[in-house]
């Protein structure tokens, strides 16, 4: 019986630590913003090496995918669109939803 307990103890303890393991790599990769342009409350913004300013000028993604200061994103294949709050163009070229948390918005 001795030895059930140990082993349960052992078992509990190790799943404990993992856990904790686990939860600080998750915290700091969502504190870390990717470099990418944003549509943010209806405002172009750039995002370089985890600092966040106003877009100013056009911005030529990797593939090719041209982004104006105004939200219009230019594919290399010549689609254009228009980025909507919440949107984001990663730098290389892919649009997706915006990096960016809640808790992170100042």
């Amino acid at each position: 019986m001795k030895k059930i307990f140990v082993y349960l103890f052992a078992t509990v303890l190790s799943c404990s630590a993992m856990a904790q393991h686990k939860m600080a790599k998750m915290d700091s990769k969502s504190m870390k913003m990717e470099n990418c342009v944003m549509m943010d409350g209806g405002k172009m913004m750039c995002t370089m090496d985890g600092k966040t300013m106003a877009m100013t000028k056009p911005m030529t993604m990797k593939n090719g995918t041209v982004v104006m200061a105004d939200g219009t994103v230019k594919m290399k294949n010549g689609k254009t669109m228009m980025l909507k709050d919440g949107q984001s163009v990663m730098m290389s070229g892919k649009v997706d939803k915006m990096p960016m948390n809640d808790h992170m918005k100042m």
